[in-house]
């Protein structure tokens, strides 16, 4: 089937990269782990402490003490965790991309190949290459079988079906991640 060109032209901004590091962290096992083991492993020490504590002094405050701030802990950390973590990225983002942030971008779609323009380059990638078309509330997450991924905020293509059609045409796997919420 014979496709025209498709060229779309925008801007990245920083909560475009923020919310591009917001999701891959949320995919990524070993943030996942690392955030699973900090909500149960501190609790169990609070409390292995406050076991100790009550055995040494013969007395319930320890654990107590230690007991409620192991629960509290396990409660809290999701929200303290969701915070750090975008704290984190944000600086993240303002410290790698600031060269990146507000300067043109185009990505034009041909017949096998996808040619992404910025400022500082210039790259032609292959169909084939293309191995994922993760669509989110706001962005398409082209990712690529380097496992590096073309950012594109929704508001900048005029025809997402088109947009979407061309992407999946081309080898890549269409993901529907529009429920996904940073958390």
């Amino acid at each position: 089937m014979q496709h025209t060109e498709m060229t779309i032209n925008y801007k990245l901004t920083n909560s475009d990269f923020l919310e591009y590091q917001l999701y891959t962290s949320s995919k990524s096992e070993t943030h996942k782990k690392r955030r699973r083991n900090s909500r149960v492993l501190v609790p169990i020490l609070f409390l292995l402490y406050g076991f100790y504590l009550t055995k040494r002094d013969e007395n319930y405050i320890g654990i107590l003490v230690f007991g409620i701030t192991a629960i509290l802990w396990f409660i809290l950390y999701p929200l303290y965790s969701k915070w750090r973590y975008e704290r984190h990225f944000k600086k993240h983002v303002e410290e790698n991309y600031k060269n990146r942030i507000n300067k043109p971008v185009e990505i034009e779609f041909n017949e096998n190949s996808v040619n992404a323009k910025d400022f500082t380059s210039e790259s032609k990638i292959n169909g084939t290459e293309l191995k994922e078309l993760i669509e989110t509330k706001n962005h398409f997450f082209i990712k690529l079988t380097t496992d590096l991924s073309l950012i594109v905020p929704k508001h900048s293509i005029e025809n997402q079906m088109e947009f979407k059609k061309r992407v999946t045409e081309l080898g890549a796997e269409y993901v529907n991640e529009l429920n996904w919420k940073w958390k």
